[in-house]
């Protein structure tokens, strides 16, 4: 009799142990491992879409390991063949660099049988790329277009109104998506007059920032403003993304922009970023692109665990993204336009961020 209370007692505490595990792992067995790669932690998006993706596989039961690169290809790279000599069953990767030549470190992923999903910016010149989870980045260049085209009321006024034009990163492939989407509604615009640009710095490689660097955006505005804006009011800035808008913006302040004599011009963003959101209310940038980052980690995940069942992941686009060897099988989730008028509605009320932490 006492040996067989022991017998249960040591199941009991084995069971008790195996409580907070999947199933799977109840049966002798991980549910999978997976490798998240991410390019910095100097952006708080990427914070944010590492850590969400982490806690949705880790809910799933799965294992993670999650790394950031701080925007060094090369520890982009080591940390990649590391996750893959660590036995990772999928890597979702994040590049710095489209071009920086991960073929050799994802053929030996291949080799291992290790899936790929390229997260948020493709993956280029690679055949072993399986999945894309991304926004719809033409549409988010649209967005931008538009709400210049809205509040300039170019459909209605004459002008003409000065504008300058900023790109992002030449080395990130979504890049030319933002530009070409906001360039589809403005040039036309730029073409009849309506809209100067005093630089005549219209091509993307003119207006092009690296790595979205916001320091380099602020030195290239105090340079336009210098050459071009002695006795010109500047009435909008095509911004990609909130980084490169705050870089504007502080040149703009240094001569006198923001101020009830001399407002602010039109300016566009990009990744709703607290600092940026700040900003909008207090009636500095003028627009941000929302991109869900939550739903975006989400689907990345839901890609993972439908590899690892067997099953092909679910898509939306099967003809965008040529990577220069493959078409690569997206999921294109929707962005939304953000200003003073629905920050709230789309921002707080959705939870993404908290009156508090809007300084309200």
């Amino acid at each position: 009799m006492k040996k067989k209370s022991f017998t249960f007692f040591l199941v009991f505490i084995l069971l008790i142990a195996l409580s907070g595990c999947g199933i799977d792992e109840v049966n002798g067995e991980t549910k999978g491992y997976i490798g998240i790669s991410m390019p910095t932690k100097s952006s708080e998006r990427w914070v944010n879409d590492g850590e969400n993706m982490k806690r949705l596989f880790e809910e799933l039961g799965y294992k993670t390991d999650l790394q950031y690169a701080e925007d060094v290809i090369e520890n982009q790279t080591a940390q990649i063949e590391n996750m893959i000599t660590k036995g990772v069953d999928v890597l979702v990767i994040a590049p710095i660099d489209d071009r920086s030549g991960m073929t050799s470190v994802l053929e030996r992923a291949n080799k291992a049988g290790i899936k790929v999903i390229s997260y948020d910016r493709l993956i280029q010149h690679s055949e072993y790329v399986d999945y894309y989870a991304t926004f719809d980045n033409f549409k988010v260049g649209v967005l931008q277009g538009t709400y210049i085209e809205e509040k300039l009321g170019l459909k209605e006024k004459d002008g003409p109104f000065n504008i300058e034009i900023f790109a992002g990163s030449p080395d990130d492939n979504n890049a030319y998506f933002f530009f070409d989407g906001a360039m589809s509604v403005l040039e036309p615009y730029i073409k009849s007059g309506k809209l100067v640009v005093r630089s005549n710095q219209t091509k993307f490689n003119q207006g092009a920032t690296l790595r979205w660097d916001g320091a380099l955006a602020q030195s290239r505005m105090d340079n336009l403003l210098s050459a071009y804006y002695s006795s010109e009011r500047v009435d909008a800035v095509l911004s990609p993304y909130d980084g490169i808008s705050i870089g504007v913006i502080s040149s703009l302040k240094g001569i006198g922009y923001g101020s009830a004599e001399k407002p602010m011009p039109v300016i566009t963003g990009q990744d709703a970023e607290l600092a940026s959101i700040k900003s909008i209310i207090n009636k500095q940038q003028t627009q941000t692109v929302f991109k869900d980052t939550r739903e975006l980690a989400k689907k990345a995940v839901e890609m993972a665990d439908s590899l690892l069942n067997g099953k092909e992941a679910e898509v939306n686009d099967t003809e965008t993204y040529h990577n220069g060897k493959k078409i690569v099988p997206a999921y294109l989730l929707n962005p939304v336009s953000v200003d003073i008028t629905n920050y709230e509605s789309v921002l707080v009320d959705s939870g993404y961020y908290t009156k508090e932490q809007l300084g309200q």
